[in-house]
């Protein structure tokens, strides 16, 4: 058993990620600076759930504070670390692009200094299918070049993978980029369309639906992102001996340093996805069509075939099962 440190440990992801570790032993380290980004009532409600465990142990801090980050590693000597605080949004980084800059670059360059110099095993971080950004090629490969971002969200998250490369090359600190796609089930963030279709719906209002309805996405119930994170938690990157400067492989290196994709490789038209969550809700939408929004993509569909090759491990939770596990959650919470 190890002593894992969670960033965002408050966070929909963290939490979950969170409960997995201590459920099978070992000692969690939980960080976040449990901001109002969104309601901090249900940040605090999962904090509650993670300290029933006698091994967890909550920091209340921002990654942006170096002094902080740096007395949490030398207090708790962790020998992984899941980096999974982050400011997350593409819409709300077109109206607050300075948050992202001091939480995503900032904070990360912090948690990477921090485990250069405290021997750490493994750093995994979250990335994002967001990184994609303008590439058309489907599925998304972690092969392929993303230097194309269209917002700042996603260049946030790139910028993640080139530090994280940068550590890997100077200090050999193993590093990993999961780049999630479209996180949704049980104890979500409230800013995400599941959450905001839900309560919509139950309230008789309308909901908003992007490009018309046209749109793909490849939904990722959230035990499986977190089996995924642990899977390759416990696998720290390693070389690449085959790769080769002259043709470079984006995905990996001679560093030990890897990036892969975490999604359920099977895009879930939107249209039938809110007709999921009618059934489960026995209530139908007010359905309010508008234009794509800037920083979104009509489809993502994630190429996962080296997760399966090195982790033996592929997402598989159907939306079906997942909305209703969400909705019997988000019904027993808010009591409705």
């Amino acid at each position: 058993m190890a002593t894992v440190l969670v960033t965002g440990a408050a966070g929909f992801i963290g939490f979950h990620l969170s409960t997995r570790l201590l459920e099978r032993g070992d000692t969690v380290i939980g960080l976040d600076n449990v901001n109002d980004y969104y309601d901090v009532t249900l940040k605090e409600a999962r904090l509650a759930e993670l300290t029933k465990f006698p091994q967890f142990r909550f920091v209340r801090a921002d990654l942006a504070d170096s002094a902080a980050i740096n007395d949490v590693f030398e207090m708790h000597r962790p020998e992984k670390v899941a980096n999974l605080a982050a400011q997350a949004g593409v819409r709300y980084s077109l109206t607050h692009p300075h948050v992202y800059t001091q939480s995503n670059i900032t904070g990360f360059l912090n948690i990477l200094e921090a485990c250069r110099y405290n021997g750490v095993q493994h750093l995994v971080y979250a990335s994002s299918s967001s990184v994609y950004g303008a590439n058309k090629a489907m599925p998304f490969s972690v092969h392929d070049s993303v230097d194309h971002p269209i917002s700042l969200y996603a260049a946030t998250k790139k910028a993640n993978e080139l530090m994280a490369h940068t550590y890997s090359h100077l200090y050999r600190l193993p590093t990993t980029g999961l780049r999630f796609f479209t996180v949704y089930g049980p104890w979500g963030r409230p800013d995400m369309a599941l959450f905001i279709f839900t309560k919509a719906i139950l309230e008789d209002c309308p909901i908003d639906v992007y490009n018309e309805g046209k749109m793909l996405r490849d939904f990722t119930y959230v035990a499986d992102i977190v089996e995924g994170v642990v899977r390759v938690l416990d696998r720290p990157a390693a070389p690449n001996l085959e790769w080769d400067g002259k043709n470079p492989d984006p995905s990996s290196s001679l560093a030990p340093y890897k990036v892969y994709n975490i999604g359920n490789n099977s895009p879930v038209p939107l249209m039938h996805y809110i007709a999921t969550l009618e059934k489960a809700l026995g209530k139908t939408a007010i359905k309010n069509l508008l234009p794509m929004q800037p920083g979104d993509v009509p489809e993502t569909y994630a190429d996962i075939e080296d997760l399966i090759r090195d982790t033996g491990f592929a997402p598989k939770t159907p939306v079906e099962e997942g909305i209703a596990r969400f909705v019997a959650w988000y019904r027993e919470y808010y009591s409705v």
